[in-house]
This record gives C-alpha cells, structure tokens and sequence, in this order.
C-alpha cells in the first residue's frame, strides 16, 4: 500500500509530465489577443463558428485540436496563421482551458 506522501509525489510526477507535453514556445498574453481578433469574429454566440472559448475543450482536448490541425469549418484558417500567433493562441486556450487552474472565457 503507497502511502500518502507517496501518492502525493506520483500526482506531482504525473502533472510535471502532463505539462511537458503540452505547448512549447507560445506567449499566452499574445495568444489572447491574436485570438480575439483571428478568432473570435466566427466563434461568439450566435456567429458562424459559434461560440469557443478557452473552457470549451481541456488542455488534452486543445492539444490534440491542435496537433491534428482540426479546423472542421475552414481548415486553411490554420494554413493563413503564422506558425507563431498559431503557437500562442494554443497557449492561450491551453493555460485557461476547462481543466486548467485558470479557467477562463476570453473577454
């Protein structure tokens, strides 16, 4: 049977490696507002793309979004990104996704 500290140490273990998976190079304080002002004209309530904020996916669900390039209405909005502003709005949506410990909608 582990004991408590080891349990604690495994959880740390286990979010450390979480965390090196997740997105590497992007600027979360530009991806905010690169993604109001690439993203947010199709993704509020009410528009083509609905609505899509951080806390609409976890850090897992918007790593795989982005890993596999998913932009199910218009893919070559990917294509037309910079390589750099698509990196920080991963960020961005990655440190304040549902599962996060800032959650956030982007106002």
């Amino acid at each position: 049977m582990k004991t408590t500290s080891q349990t604690a140490l495994a959880m740390l273990l286990l979010t450390l490696a979480a965390g090196a998976m997740a997105v590497d190079g992007g600027n979360p304080k530009k991806g905010k507002h690169e993604y109001k002002r690439e993203c947010k004209a199709c993704h509020t309530v009410g528009a083509e793309g609905g609505e899509i904020t951080p806390m609409s996916k976890t850090m897992g669900q918007w790593d795989r979004f982005f890993q596999r390039d998913k932009h199910k209405a218009k893919p070559e909005v990917f294509e037309q990104l910079d390589p750099q502003k698509l990196l920080n709005i991963h960020q961005f949506l990655y440190d304040h996704a549902a599962d996060s410990e800032q959650p956030a909608t982007c106002g």
